[in-house]
This record gives C-alpha cells, structure tokens and sequence, in this order.
C-alpha cells in the first residue's frame, strides 16, 4: 500500500490527449492542440448565421433561437420551411442546409442588427414626439403602467438612500 500512496502520477504536459489514442484517433488534429486548441474536436466549422456563432451540440431548433429576433415559434416555422429536421443537431446540419437556413433568414425575417436598430429607431421617435411613453423611456421608467411607488427598481436602477433625516 505505502508504495501506491507515494506513487505520483505523471504530470500533464501540452500536447497530452485526455482520451487514449485509439479513442482520440479519428479526426482529431495532434496540430490543432499543438498551437494552444485546447478544445479541438472532429470538425472545425462552427454554423454561422445572421453574424451570430450557432451553439454547437444543440437542438437546431433551440440553436436558432440564439439570434436576436428568432424565438422558439419562428424558429420552427424557419426549419419547417427549409426542410430541416427540427431534432437534429446543429453539428449534423450540411452546409447545404445551413445555407438553406440562412437564405430563408435574409429573405423572410428582420433579425440582428437590422431589427435592433428599428427597435432603437420606434423608441427615438416615441422620445422626440414628446408622447407619453417616450417621456417614460427619456426619465428611464417603467413604460407600460407598471407601479413605481414600490418595485420598479430593475428601471429605476438602486435606491439612492434617504438623505440626513433629522428629529
């Protein structure tokens, strides 16, 4: 027993594998984690939409729900569409289908910048128009008549204390 509690383990040095070599074999590039990869895998090529990296080892469906204006609904509707199986993983998608997506996006949906900046656009107007929920964005409070005697703060930012209170 003394023998194996003394016994170190050798130390991990930078181009160690942490799986056995026959495990590690098939695609992995020993280059890859020469140049500091740390996270090489089988495929390099990360789906990219809309300028926004798609989250690899999801759902499609739940991956395209990663750009600014694709919700869960859209998002389906959008696989559906494209003849893309909504079960299937990001990783499994071809470039074909991913280009099949992409194309469905330019043509038929407002999404990233373009939809951010109508958004900051609407909100401009309502400020320079004078109406009432612009007044309401310009001071930074709730604009949809929610209370603000209490709550509120996520809007209002933290409470300043109460100022020398004397007797």
């Amino acid at each position: 027993m003394p023998e194996v509690q003394n016994f170190a383990p050798p130390g991990r040095i930078a181009g160690d594998l942490r799986k056995s070599e026959a495990q590690a074999a098939p695609g992995l590039s020993i280059a890859a984690l020469r140049h500091g990869c740390a996270y090489a895998t089988r495929r390099f090529i990360v789906a990219r939409i809309a300028g926004v990296d798609l989250p690899r080892g999801k759902r499609a469906d739940i991956a395209l729900t990663y750009i600014y204006g694709i919700g869960r609904a859209t998002a389906l509707k959008i696989l559906d569409v494209t003849g893309v199986d909504w079960t299937r993983g990001i990783d499994d998608l071809s470039a074909d289908e991913v280009n099949e997506i992409r194309k469905e996006l330019e043509q038929h949906y407002k999404v990233e910048g373009d939809l951010r900046r109508e958004v900051s656009a609407g909100i401009k107007r309502l400020m320079d128009i004078g109406c009432y929920r612009g007044l309401r964005h310009r001071r930074g409070l709730p604009v949809r008549g929610q209370r603000t005697h209490t709550n509120a703060r996520t809007r209002k930012g933290p409470r300043r204390g109460a100022v020398g209170k004397k007797k």
